[in-house]
């Protein structure tokens, strides 16, 4: 959806005149995947993402959700337009350090 979205960004030339920012949060489990789907506005995670989490073995879900944070990471770095990614480490801030490396951030590029 973001990169249907961007798509029509680019269309109207505004990722020309502003940085466009693609927000991630990890997700700890399965049952933080639910509520963020069901709850939260504006805010949509795939049925195949809540499944995966669901599907992560006993103990398992945060490292799973890191994966596939750090995998939307790379996504999103692949769409024209995107000038960077707002890692949302809702209390779980101690994360991000390696949020960015698994997702290959580092270095910083330079402006």
């Amino acid at each position: 959806m973001f990169a249907e979205w961007m798509k029509a960004v680019r269309d109207l030339g505004v990722h020309t005149k502003c940085r466009i920012l693609a927000g991630v949060t990890p997700l700890k489990s399965a049952g933080m995947a639910r509520y963020m789907a069901e709850q939260v506005p504006g805010i949509i995670i795939p049925p195949e993402i809540i499944a995966r989490m669901a599907a992560a073995p006993k103990g398992k879900g945060a490292e799973v959700g890191l994966a596939i944070c750090a995998e939307i990471i790379e996504q999103l770095r692949a769409i024209e337009g995107v000038a960077g990614i707002h890692v949302m480490a809702i209390e779980w801030e101690q994360k991000v350090r390696e949020i960015v490396q698994t997702a290959k951030l580092l270095p910083r590029p330079a402006v």
